[in-house]
């Protein structure tokens, strides 16, 4: 979807420049905010199947009203030419409540997929946690080439035949695939939804605070548990208790008033395994924080990316390349890393770290951050190397200045191999570490950094524009970017990523991992 819609806001929706990179962020970013209420919903109530069948039809619905909003006469922007297109007020608020829809439809599916495919497998059998592992790499790998189809087949589609087709072709594709997962029903394994996580985490904040004077015994096996080998958190094992957040262990402190006939106040008393889901949490945070800037570097790809293609020879002999469609470097980077990282990679790392998976999760993640940096850096160059030609011969007024936009190719692998490291470690890292029964939560709250980075994004637009533009300059991206300094742009977010990564290895050494007991309730 967001594939080639800064060109949709900026051609048909006659949108500035940075008006449209702005609108693309902010939608991102809400596609990537609306995981929460999704995870939320999952965990406390409907269960991630329903969840899942439940806003994939809305997604449906969304995707179908944006078809007619580009398809059907006098709904549909208005257009004398490819480049000449004018939209009345409810062409952009029917573009917009499609979009917006398909962004709630969003928030259901994005946080479950991932987190429903590994409740497939059995953690307590060695043999299905180790094809888990495997799981993360291939459905890393499928959505791929949904985007290798995307930059490719229907960039060219919504070029060349029109928007209504480029957003039809899609609407149909995830009805399928709506069919397609209610077709596999019978064969799949349900856990159940547990509670409310944000309430039983609001309980221990509670209970900690109303025993804040009270001291920890030193014999920490005095805290509440229970009894048996299950936990008494619905889809949860009990978690090993960790000195670290050790005021948060007031809240297990058993009182004689904490009981009310026969049973324990949850406001009052909480289990051990309750602490320490809260004290995951907590231990996420910076190591959560540190994705914000790495996505705002990844929504590029979308966006400043496209936008700097668009003034590059896009011609082979008479075939125009959309702009757009060099994002399908993007997906072969990933597709062919992910198959070099499970078969030479691993291997060739297991030698060295003695770490069954080559690198921890946590490592993967660091090599994905330094690999962005030099992602923005090639950008950048290209910008510097381009804006030089246009000086030299005086390009300032050509739409596509003679240099071909296959000079982008290299920024583009280099954020395939960053997200092959950094995404995927970070999908299973977050389904990993988190909780047995807040997973859908822990894969919203690692999907907000992608909405974060868009809105950093955005924010940054905003404020070097603003800045840029002082005494009528054209600024760093004006809609000619020609008589721009986009390669500004570029090295603000290599200082910030550099200085990100200095930070992800701060919080990354003092991680660490969790360990549960028991077996599923």
């Amino acid at each position: 979807m967001s594939t080639n819609l800064l060109l949709y806001f900026k051609n048909n929706l006659h949108q500035h420049s940075s008006q449209a990179s702005k609108n693309l962020s902010n939608w991102s970013g809400t596609c990537y905010v609306t995981p929460l209420v999704g995870a939320f919903l999952a965990d406390s109530y409907l269960g991630r199947y329903w969840t899942i069948a439940i806003f994939s039809i809305i997604y449906v619905m969304g995707m179908s009203l944006l078809t007619i909003s580009a398809a059907v006469p006098g709904l549909k922007p208005t257009c004398v030419s490819k480049e000449d297109c004018h939209a009345t007020g409810l062409d952009i608020a029917l573009t917009y409540v499609a979009l917006y829809l398909v962004a709630l439809g969003t928030g259901g599916i994005k946080p479950c997929v991932s987190s429903y495919g590994a409740d497939q497998f059995d953690d307590e059998d060695e043999a299905e946690k180790e094809q888990k592992s495997s799981f993360f790499n291939w459905f890393y790998i499928s959505i791929n080439i949904g985007a290798l189809l995307a930059s490719s087949f229907l960039v060219w589609i919504q070029a060349n035949v029109g928007w209504g087709w480029g957003f039809g072709i899609p609407a149909v594709t995830m009805a399928v695939a709506v069919v397609s997962f209610f077709s596999g029903t019978k064969r799949y394994r349900n856990q159940k939804p547990g509670g409310s996580p944000l309430t039983r985490i609001c309980q221990v904040i509670v209970a900690s605070w109303r025993k804040r004077r009270v001291h920890v015994p030193d014999d920490k096996s005095l805290l509440y548990e229970t009894t048996d080998g299950k936990s008494a958190i619905t889809g949860s094992r009990k978690l090993e208790h960790t000195e670290l957040f050790s005021f948060l262990d007031k809240a297990a402190i058993q009182l004689q008033s904490d009981h009310v006939k026969g049973s324990a106040n949850p406001w009052w008393l909480c289990t051990v395994t309750q602490v320490e889901e809260l004290k995951s949490i907590i231990k996420l945070l910076p190591i959560w924080a540190t994705g914000i800037i790495f996505s705002a570097v990844y929504s590029q790809m979308s966006n400043m990316f496209v936008l700097q293609g668009s003034f590059m020879d896009i011609k082979i002999k008479k075939f125009e390349i959309p702009p757009a469609s060099l994002s399908i470097f993007d997906p072969i980077s990933v597709i062919l890393l992910t198959l070099v990282y499970k078969w030479v990679i691993i291997p060739v790392a297991r030698k060295y770290t003695g770490h069954k998976s080559g690198l921890t999760q946590l490592q993967r993640m660091g090599t994905g951050l330094v690999i962005s940096i030099f992602a923005m850096l090639a950008a950048g160059i290209l910008e510097v190397i381009r804006l030089g030609i246009v000086k030299k011969n005086n390009y300032y007024d050509l739409e596509h200045m003679p240099m071909t936009v296959f000079w982008q190719v290299p920024q583009y692998l280099l954020i395939g191999a960053a997200e092959v490291f950094t995404f995927i470690g970070q999908t299973e890292f977050f389904n990993d570490q988190a909780p047995d029964s807040m997973r859908s939560l822990c894969s919203a709250l690692s999907l907000t950094t992608v909405a974060l980075g868009n809105y950093l994004s955005s924010l940054l637009v905003t404020i070097v524009t603003a800045i840029s533009t002082k005494g009528g300059k054209p600024g760093w991206i004006p809609d000619n970017l020609n008589h721009g300094q986009l390669q500004n742009f570029f090295w603000l977010l290599t200082v910030l990523s550099v200085l990100n990564l200095g930070a992800y290895l701060l919080v990354a050494r003092w991680y660490t991992y969790k360990r549960s007991v028991g077996t599923l309730r």
